[in-house]
Parts: C-alpha cells; structure tokens; sequence
C-alpha cells in the first residue's frame, strides 16, 4: 500500500489523461458532424449514429468493464483500453464511409468503455481516504476540461484541415498512455484482480437491452412505431430488461445489485441525472447544425460557442460542491434542473438574426445549470450507499448518465429529422438553401421542446425523491 501511495500523482496523470481522451472525443465529434454529413453525402438519421454509437457501446459496457476491472486487475483493462481507443481513432480517420466511422466510432466506445470503468477504481486505490474528495474533484474539473476543449480544437481543426485530424490526434497520445499504463501499474498489487466469476449473462442481457432500446427509438421515423421491426426492437428490450432484472436478483456476482433500487435517494437522483443529460444533449447535438447552416458561421466560430456551456460546467461545478455543504442537493438540483428548462425555452425564440451575445446567454443557462445539478446529486447518491456497494452505484451512474445523453441525441434527431423531412416534403440537410430556413426553425423549436418536457419530468423526479437526512 505503501508502494502505490508513493505513484499515485502518476497514476493520477495516467487517469486524468484517460478520462480527458474519452471525454474530449465524446464532444469534439459534435462540431464535426454536419462536415461529415457533406462529406458523405448521407442523412442526419445515419450521421447521428456517429455520437449515438460511441455513447450506447460506452453505456452498455460500463458495468461490465468495471466488473472485469475487478476480476482480472485494473492494469490490463486500462491498458487494453488505450490500445483499443488508439486503433478505434485511426480507423475512424482512415473511414471510407459513414457506415466505416460508425463501426469504427463502435470500437472507440470499446476502449473508452474501459478506461472510464476503471479510472475512478485506480483513484480510489492509489490515494487514501482523506486526499480522495479532493482529487474525485479535480478528476471533475477534467472532466468538464475535456468537454469544454473538444469544440474548440475541432472547430480550429476544421477550419484548417480534414475532419479527420480530430482523430487522428488521438494516436500518439494514446501510445504514449498506453505504455505508460504499462510501466507504472507494473508492480502495484491492487492493479491485480480477485479471480471471481463474470456474471457473463447479465452483461449480454444488458447489451441487448439498450442495443434494442436505442435502436428503436431512433428509427421510429424511418420504420413507424406500429411496425414489426419496431416493434421486435422494444419487445426485445423489455424481455431482455426482465431477464437482467431476473439474472441480477438472482446471481451471487452481479453487475448490479438490485437492492439499491430499494434505496430512495440512489433511485430518484439516478432518474433524475438520465433525465438532465438528455435534456442538455437535445441542445448539444442540434447546436452545431443551427449554427452551421440557417447562421452560417465557419466550424471554428461554432466550435468556440459550442465551449461556452462546458466553460460554466468547469468554474461552477466546484463551487456548487461547496454549496452543497450548506444548502443540501435537493435544493440546489432543483434550480439547476430549472435553470436548464429555461435555456430550453429561450431556444425555442432564437432567430438567426440575432446577435452570437443572445445565443450565448441561451446556452449559458444550460452549463449554469448543468454545473449546480451534478455535484450535488452525485454526492447525495455516493452518501446514501453502503461503503462496500459504492463501486457499482458508481458505475451505475456513469450509465445512467450516458444512456441520458444517448436518449437526448436520439430524440432529438428523430423529432428534428421526421419534422423537416415532413415539412419539406422529402427534403434532406446535405441541400440545404437559405428557403429552408423556416423549416429548419421549425424542425429545431418541436426538438428543443422535447428538451423542454424532459427537464420538466427531471425537476418532478427531484420534487418526489425528498430531501436527504442532515
């Protein structure tokens, strides 16, 4: 314990450079995405899976990867996902199509899964317990790090070279990662595994579940809901929800153990974090296409407003952390989940002629209010669980999460795509021209309400939870 105490700002650098990665490709692919639509020649209902498919392959492996990162050791999972993460970038950059950089992005989500299941475990082990707050912390403002310098390098990207380049810059750093993984988790004993089994049906059960949940929401427009391939998809996910439920229940190694749904304060604040994400990444996903084609600005003009959220995502999230101590979560996640429905209804007035200053202010509201929900409602949940189950509420949360933003980018491209393909009769974004602009409005406004409903079941999931005991 000793030995490891004494690597653990390496360790820490290793995973700061991990979950900055995986953070920055999962936000500098949105400024991309109307370039690669183009360039492709293809629709938005096939260039969303860009960003679907990275965040439903991360959202369906996290449980198992953290497990695995138990049973077979932290080091080869991380190392391994580096490799992974490194080879998923080159082939995205070398992709022919867009069907090749979906598969490709498939198997980024692969390796990011990995490191973003274990990175949290190798803090935890590497730092004692008095020094953990403060560096979970600081893994925070990472976090919100990557978020924020995504747009921005993949706007300068765009300006002066090929979407392709934003993967590209993935490869030596994820070298060097890997290799360093490699030399400085050699010798730790805590990087070693326990041996136990691998609830292997539970994690195939979970794959499915969102596979098939996912897959039928997003193709609702192009299949109808009464169809038997939607309907095969959603029957599908809710058998394999029943059969996850049940294998859970049952097995003496679970991915997840089914008795923290019986715990108030884990249940409603974990609901409540899927929700807020979907609601910001209904803004998230369509921005980009807003400003790039009814405003008209150049990708790194839209890749420094895109910033502007994740800005007040990285100076008010500790702030909001402090406040905590005073105030409580329910309080403050009440305001933050506010805060963001009135971001969302602002966009709903947005015109192209405006000023950048009235997007700005919009847009700001969602970080503000992204920033003063998380902090707190993560606490309130790490607070309310057992010491020895604190692992897989962990990993619990980093899928509810994602499966918030997988559900925010699916729905929002599919009010969008199924609103202007309606409108003008057929017509698709790779022709667009300054005619369209009205149903473009039109299209953006119907999603950004969609937006506007989910922030509004958020802040009745944090009014039903209750306040947490002083």
């Amino acid at each position: 314990m000793v030995f490891i105490r004494k690597k653990k700002w390496q360790i820490f650098f290793l995973v700061a450079t991990s979950i900055f990665m995986s953070t920055l490709d999962s936000s500098i692919v949105n400024v991309a995405l109307p370039y690669m639509l183009k360039d492709f020649g293809t629709h938005i209902e096939t260039i969303q899976w860009v960003v679907l498919i990275y965040l439903v392959t991360v959202s369906a492996l996290l449980l198992t990867f953290g497990r695995l990162s138990d049973i077979k050791g932290r080091k080869i999972v991380y190392v391994t996902g580096f490799t992974v993460f490194t080879a998923g970038s080159l082939l995205c950059g070398m992709s022919g199509s867009s069907l090749l950089l979906i598969f490709s992005r498939c198997l980024q989500g692969f390796g990011a899964a990995m490191l973003m299941a274990c990175s949290p475990a190798l803090i935890v082990d590497a730092f004692p317990v008095q020094e953990r707050g403060k560096v979970l912390g600081m893994i925070g403002s990472v976090v919100a790090a990557g978020l924020t310098t995504g747009p921005v390098v993949g706007g300068i990207i765009l300006e002066y070279l090929s979407w392709r380049y934003i993967f590209y810059i993935n490869i030596p750093i994820g070298v060097a990662a890997a290799i360093g993984g490699m030399v400085i988790l050699r010798d730790i004993p805590s990087a070693d595994g326990s041996g136990e089994p691998m609830d292997l049906k539970g994690s195939l059960l979970l794959i499915l579940l969102l596979s098939a949940f996912i897959l039928f929401m997003t193709q609702l427009s192009t299949w109808g809901v009464f169809s038997i391939l939607s309907l095969s998809c959603l029957g599908t996910a809710v058998l394999a929800g029943i059969g996850f439920a049940v294998n859970e229940s049952r097995t003496p190694y679970p991915l997840f153990d089914m008795a923290l749904l019986k715990i108030r304060l884990f249940l409603f604040p974990v609901i409540g974090a899927a929700l807020l994400f979907a609601a910001l990444f209904v803004i998230v996903f369509l921005m980009p296409f807003y400003l790039t084609y009814p405003c008209g600005f150049p990708a790194s003009k839209t890749g420094f407003i895109m910033i502007v959220p994740f800005l007040f995502l990285l100076v008010i999230s500790p702030v909001s952390g402090i406040l905590y101590n005073r105030f409580g979560s329910r309080r403050l996640c009440l305001i933050g989940m506010s805060v963001l429905m009135v971001s969302l209804i602002s966009l709903l007035t947005v015109q192209p002629a405006m000023g950048v200053l009235s997007l700005l202010w919009r847009i700001s509201l969602a970080g503000i209010g992204t920033a003063l929900y998380v902090s707190p409602n993560n606490t309130v949940i790490m607070s309310s669980i057992p010491l020895y189950r604190r692992g897989i509420a962990s990993g619990a949360v980093a899928t509810a999460r994602n499966i918030g933003m997988v559900a925010g980018v699916a729905l929002a491209g599919l009010i969008f795509s199924t609103s202007f393909s309606t409108l003008t009769h057929g017509a698709s974004l790779e022709n667009y021209t300054a005619t369209l602009e009205v149903f473009f409005l039109t299209s953006f406004r119907r999603a950004m309400m969609t937006g506007v409903v989910l922030s509004a079941m958020g802040i009745m999931v944090t009014l039903v939870r209750g306040a947490e005991s002083k």
